[in-house]
């Protein structure tokens, strides 16, 4: 009996390492997570250790992988997506990193972002990468490693380091060193890379004061990456399918056409807008970024980055211990009528899009004597429902029209009562595909793609199935008086930061 053809896809996120792997239809034959541990070495700061990534990634790949072979699937080959902008530099002889990864939400370059911006460069780094100057990006991270880690620059200068998002990480531990190579969606979130040109970016690199010899070479996200070296896999495996998560997500749930969008509900929320094949640039301080790049040629979309979505979840589960597990918030909505005016702005690490303030901090509104675990854990699930709509806003305003539908995935995308919500608030059609794991399946796409297990994406394309569909069920005014509420408990919020600010700085004088 001839075994089914299945693909590895690793799912290296902020909280968990995971294994997919896919047969030819997009269905799952085997999974395996493991958890992974953040470290807070200080207020803002957000850390990982790299042996962590590496150790749960190679477990959860030779555990899925083990899986598979025992039903009777013959893996063919690998794809791999990952958290973006999470930064890490190594030693190239001795793969020793050099200093723990820098998370994508620690905000410790703050201030050299705005020293930047304070000095005009925020204009044409927007023109060349589509990005704003946060500390959200890489660039400044590194910089950071440079700047503070001892001997890190000498040794840098010298070729002895290398650089890399987690992809280019993995791959490097992976290929057991030979390849030291990203592709161009993890790319272009470093802010050294020209989105125009398709290349680094040299004065972007004098910019940021980082050597050229640090970076690893560009590739398409469908392409040949070499092979996996590491002990435990039955055979080498070519790598053939890189993407940043997000981008993964929009191969995954085939937004492949311009006004296709997807909201991807993890840690994180993140939208991206189909925008075809010219990058467009946003008035309403969206990012423009690579959908992804498939022969050569980029498509282009704008994203919306939420910073806290699944976050205030598992917060109020660790944190405060009001839900056994994060299931129960579901259940705490469904008992409510309303929220009771209560609402939640969950800024712990600053606000992204539209917004863009890396001070703000988390605020929650209307409490009385009568709210409780019931009323905070609606107003947190009804958080992302909100920022969703500020997203949808700006991305209409910027597109010229609004979306029809927003497909939906991630974990939080489980939760019924929240994609209702959802659609409510957002006034929108929300789609949940049958295969919810579509960043997964995202990488399981590209390096099919590369095999020729898939021929095109429009190939691809027929394999998406809607699971649940959810059509706006409330009034525009019950709408706009939920909204109301909203914007009213976001401007207190942004006024408490700029009041905060200019306390500080009467405090220094």
């Amino acid at each position: 009996m001839a075994k089914r053809q299945a693909i590895l896809a690793v799912d290296q996120g902020t909280t968990s390492s995971r294994a997919i792997v896919f047969d030819t239809t997009g269905s799952i034959v085997a999974a395996a997570q493991q958890e992974l541990p953040q470290l807070y070495p200080q207020a803002g700061w957000v850390e990982q250790r790299p042996q962590d990534i590496w150790h749960s990634t190679l477990a959860v790949c030779r555990e899925a992988s083990a899986r598979a072979q025992a039903a009777g699937a013959e893996i063919l080959t690998m794809g791999i997506t990952n958290q973006r902008e999470t930064t890490l530099v190594w030693d190239r002889q001795t793969g020793e990193p050099v200093y723990n990864a820098i998370v994508w939400q620690d905000r410790r370059t703050a201030e050299h972002c705005a020293r930047l911006s304070e000095q005009g460069y925020e204009a044409e780094v927007t023109a060349r990468t589509g990005l704003l100057l946060d500390p959200y990006f890489a660039a400044t991270k590194l910089a950071w490693i440079l700047n503070n880690v001892q001997s890190t620059r000498r040794r840098a200068e010298t070729g002895r380091l290398a650089f890399g998002t987690v992809d280019s990480y993995l791959l490097w531990r992976l290929s057991g060193g030979r390849v030291h190579a990203t592709d161009a969606t993890n790319a272009c979130r470093t802010l050294l890379f020209n989105i125009h040109t398709q290349q680094w970016d040299e004065e972007l690199l004098a910019l940021f004061h980082v050597p050229a010899g640090l970076l690893p070479e560009v590739r398409d996200c469908a392409a040949d990456f070499g092979h996996t070296q590491a002990a435990g896999f039955e055979r080498a495996l070519p790598v053939q399918g890189i993407a940043g998560d997000q981008h993964a997500a929009m191969v995954g749930q085939s937004c492949f056409s311009p006004g296709m969008v997807k909201s991807t509900y993890g840690t994180g929320c993140f939208a991206l807008l189909n925008t075809g094949a010219e990058p467009v640039r946003s008035r309403n301080r969206l990012l423009t970024t690579l959908a992804y790049r498939i022969g050569g040629e980029p498509t282009y979309a704008l994203e919306g980055s939420i910073f806290i979505a699944g976050a205030a979840i598992k917060w109020l589960r660790d944190s405060l211990g009001l839900l056994r597990d994060a299931a129960e918030s579901e259940e705490f909505a469904r008992r409510l009528e309303s929220n009771k005016g209560v609402y939640l702005v969950p800024a712990f690490t600053g606000l992204g899009a539209p917004h863009w303030d890396p001070h703000a901090r988390g605020a929650l509104f209307g409490i009385t004597h009568d709210t409780g675990p019931v009323e905070i854990a609606r107003a947190a699930l009804e958080s992302v429902c909100y920022q969703t709509h500020d997203l949808m806003v700006a991305m209409a305003n910027d597109a010229g029209k609004a979306p029809h539908e927003l497909r939906v995935d991630g974990g939080m995308a489980a939760n019924a009562w929240l994609l209702q919500r959802l659609a409510d608030l957002v006034g929108l059609i929300v789609e949940r595909p049958r295969v919810i794991e579509t960043t997964a399946l995202g990488a399981a796409y590209l390096a099919g793609l590369q095999a020729g297990i898939w021929s095109s994406l429009d190939d691809l394309r027929h394999h998406w199935q809607a699971n649940a569909r959810y059509q706006p069920s409330i009034s525009a005014s019950e709408r706009e008086r939920c909204l109301l509420g909203w914007r009213q408990a976001l401007d207190r919020t942004l006024s408490a930061e700029r009041f905060d600010k200019n306390r500080d700085g009467d405090a220094d004088h």
